[in-house]
């Protein structure tokens, strides 16, 4: 009787495991779900860049770790003595710039690289000044980026702004939407060289004439010349040329020279006999961070991130790579 029973659970195991397997092979294919893509690799993300950079000096192409570029753009736009925590600063500041050049619009696509050291089409760079005091400045930020919801900022910068900052609109005559996180703030720039903080500078009326005939302007003659609008922070941003005639300010000092006109922060323009004499003070556009501002913040003990959400606000600081 148990050998029946023993040979009956037999057959309707293998009755069971037969249908198992007909059900398989009768499945449609179509039925199969596709593999989902394999998950990306945390590691990739978080490398260190490498990128390419047109070398002014040379015209070469040259691959190097955006690190080791950062370090020459920091001993470029900053003095390698300066503070670690303001060197700090300037490579989150130099980092952002970059990254965010090269993911809006390739980095320098005229030259076929993602960066450059000419500094008209990029920023400064200059690796023989790097010490070990940039070094650490760069390693201690390391992969830091300011972003303002998800996105690196435009992370502009200046030597000083004489004590407060100015709007993007006002500054760079800036045409697209002012960016939310630049706000006009008050900047510790006391620590400026005396010919920063305070300065005179004279044109010559045929060249203040020459610059406006650049500009698409002709005008026969200089009988006065002053500021015209001004932005929330002071500065100029229009001039008024013989009273009818008013010209973009920050147009006028690229045409003039902004290594000479220093800054629009002005106290006052005067026509002399043949000449026009500004007077004013800061070194620079005004828009963001304060070179010297961060240099006196950081002698105070501010760390880098606290200099920079002075200079910009409501942005975050994120790491992009280890």
């Amino acid at each position: 009787m148990k050998t029946k029973y023993r040979v009956l659970y037999a057959v309707i195991a293998l009755t069971i495991v037969v249908g198992l397997i007909l059900s398989g092979c009768q499945q449609s294919p179509q039925k199969k779900e596709t593999p989902a893509p394999p998950p990306h690799n945390q590691e990739d993300q978080q490398k260190e860049p490498e990128i390419t950079v047109y070398m002014h000096d040379t015209g070469q192409k040259k691959t190097m770790k955006m690190e080791d570029y950062i370090a020459g753009v920091v001993a470029g736009e900053m003095k390698a003595d300066w503070p670690i925590e303001a060197l700090a600063a300037q490579a989150i500041i130099a980092r952002t710039f970059t990254v965010q050049a090269i993911e809006e619009k390739g980095g320098v696509p005229e030259r076929g690289t993602q960066a450059s050291t000419d500094i008209k089409e990029f920023q400064a760079y200059n690796d023989k000044e790097v010490n070990n005091n940039v070094r650490r400045a760069v390693e201690m930020t390391r992969g830091l980026v300011v972003t303002y919801q998800g996105k690196p900022i435009n992370s502009w910068f200046h030597a000083s702004a004489g004590g407060i900052t100015a709007l993007a609109k006002e500054g760079l005559d800036y045409k697209k939407d002012e960016p939310p996180y630049i706000k006009s703030v008050q900047s510790p720039d006391d620590m400026a060289p005396a010919d920063v903080k305070n300065w005179t500078v004279t044109f010559t009326k045929a060249e203040i004439m020459n610059v406006l005939a650049k500009q698409g302007k002709q005008v026969g003659s200089i009988d006065s010349f002053a500021i015209g609008d001004k932005g929330p922070s002071g500065r100029a941003l229009t001039f008024a040329i013989n009273n009818d005639i008013r010209v973009s300010a920050p147009e006028m000092r690229l045409g003039l020279g902004s290594t000479e006109l220093k800054s629009l922060l002005l106290d006052k323009v005067e026509v002399k006999g043949e000449s026009v004499v500004f007077t004013g003070k800061g070194y620079g556009h005004g828009v963001g961070m304060s070179q010297w501002g961060a240099h006196k913040m950081a002698t105070e003990g501010k760390k880098p991130e606290e200099i920079i959400g002075h200079y910009f606000k409501e942005v975050t600081i994120e790491k992009r790579w280890q």
